[in-house]
């Protein structure tokens, strides 16, 4: 049973979202996943700063993964911002 859809970001770590969103192929998905890891990824960031100097090597990969997240939103002209902004919101 593929319960994928239904569960929610939080439940998934931030690495799996975002390889998740980076090689999603289906363009009507893949505004979705950029999403959800860019909310992840926030909310990892979030922890990381908060946990001080501790985990430098994953809060370096976090700000990479947000910026590869960004390079790909821009590069395929998708709305995954407006949608990551809509979820941060609710």
């Amino acid at each position: 049973m593929n319960t994928e859809g239904t569960a929610s970001p939080i439940h998934k770590s931030w690495r799996e979202l975002y390889t998740a969103a980076v090689f999603e192929t289906d363009k009507s998905k893949l505004s979705e996943r950029i999403a959800q890891a860019e909310w992840a990824l926030t909310l990892r960031s979030r922890e990381l700063f908060h946990a001080g100097s501790e985990n430098l090597r994953e809060r370096q990969a976090v700000d990479a993964a947000i910026f590869a997240l960004h390079i790909l939103h821009t590069t395929t002209g998708n709305k995954g911002r407006k949608a990551a902004l809509a979820m941060r919101a609710a």
